[in-house]
């Protein structure tokens, strides 16, 4: 069979391409959501309302016709179910027909350039909404389901991002399209529908990613914390990607989750603490460093790992001696994952090598010692820190 699958633009009819409109004239069926095919019911050929690829997949592998034209809402290559769907349709003669995206019609309407800007679904799931925009500078957001701009505009608010500028669209392309501007504050409360698009702007975002922070720069009050030169070392070392889900066991002030969190935007970072005030200083910290992707659980390790999602890359900052049971627990979760220990002890640094051998690890060792200066009384003056072993290797 000959399909077409056609992106339709935003209404489904009124921005439809000239050569998606002759791929509708000349389908013998058509199919899509009732929104899409809606506009169309008046051609005289059958209808089917499908959007799941499995259900399309069917039609077009039940009916006894010549050609198909599957509609898409907005554009074929942009967060659409083409990307599921195609597989599916292995032995069809597939051509797919791009449509004018929400993106491009949006900003276009609303005058506003996107070479630049990091585009995230959010419709029917959740990913770090602060950490972005202040990584990115300039987002385009998806919105439905759970999540709504004034839910988008309070987790920025809360997040330290509140003067960020929000443009939201809603109903785009009918005759109810509504245009929404003001700061994330000023429109934490709108009453906008689920199922809309919005851009946010901060000009202020990082020019970089963080790495070896400052320690000044994290709130401490009376919980250890993992130094500067230590932190930049392990939390490179973990090789943390864009979506990874990381733990950090024994989070204390939350400095390491929050390297963490600048790595993995689109993942999460699940901190962990037996500490009461730990947990609370280190949703302190995600908050003032506007790390939205941050779950901060508090709790003795390795107990509460149970109910975590399994992980990619563990860091061990914490273990109360238990660094065998957190292993376990590690391997209960998945069978691969990049974990680094610190140890300022040689006892600790021993448990964490036996645990990598008992797991059929390789580790490497490395011993980090840092000196820094000070000025007194005209002089240069050295502060050694305590020496830190640390240990690293991937569970396999």
């Amino acid at each position: 069979m000959k399909v077409w699958i056609t992106g339709t633009g935003m209404e489904g009819e009124l921005t439809l391409t000239a050569e998606a409109r002759k791929a509708v004239e000349e389908a013998d069926i058509l199919i899509g959501a009732e929104r899409m095919t809606r506009p169309y019911s008046g051609l005289g050929k059958p209808v089917f309302t499908a959007y799941r690829s499995e259900d399309i997949a069917a039609v077009i592998s039940r009916e006894q016709v010549s050609s198909a034209a599957v509609l898409m809402s907005g554009d074929t290559g942009f967060f659409s179910g083409t990307k599921k769907l195609l597989p599916l349709l292995e032995g069809h003669d597939v051509r797919v027909i791009a449509g004018i995206s929400s993106l491009s019609y949006f900003c276009g309407l609303t005058g506003q350039s996107y070479e630049d800007m990091r585009c995230i679904s959010l419709h029917g799931r959740d990913c770090g909404i602060a950490v972005n925009v202040k990584l990115y500078g300039k987002c385009f957001f998806l919105l439905g389901g759970d999540t709504d701009a004034a839910g988008v505009c309070r987790r920025l608010t809360d997040y330290g991002l509140g003067e960020s500028i929000a443009v939201i669209g809603q109903e785009l392309g009918s005759s109810r399209e509504k245009i929404f501007r003001g700061t994330a504050r000023e429109l934490a409360d709108i009453a906008a529908e689920k199922l809309c698009v919005m851009t946010v702007s901060y000009p202020d975002r990082l020019r970089y990613l963080p790495s070896a922070m400052d320690d000044s720069e994290f709130i401490r009050e009376n919980i250890p914390m993992t130094k500067s030169a230590v932190r930049g070392s392990a939390v490179s070392w973990l090789r943390i990607e864009q979506d990874s889900t990381c733990w950090d066991i024994g989070c204390g002030t939350g400095s390491v989750s929050v390297e963490m969190a600048y790595r993995c935007p689109m993942g999460r970072v699940y901190a962990f603490d037996k500490k009461p005030e730990a947990a609370v200083l280190t949703e302190k910290n995600a908050r003032k460093h506007g790390c939205d992707n941050i779950v901060v659980t508090e709790g003795s390790c390795p107990e509460i790992l149970e109910a975590a999602p399994a992980p990619d890359k563990v860091f061990i900052g914490g273990s109360s001696g238990r660094i065998e049971e957190i292993f376990a627990a590690v391997r209960r979760k998945t069978d691969c994952a990049d974990v680094v220990v610190t140890a300022v002890s040689l006892e600790t640094l021993e448990q964490a090598s036996a645990a990598f051998r008992e797991y059929g690890a390789s580790h490497e060792i490395t011993q980090i010692a840092v000196t820094e200066t000070s000025r007194i009384a005209g002089h240069t003056m050295l502060h050694a820190q305590n020496p830190v072993f640390i240990i690293r290797g991937r569970l396999t």
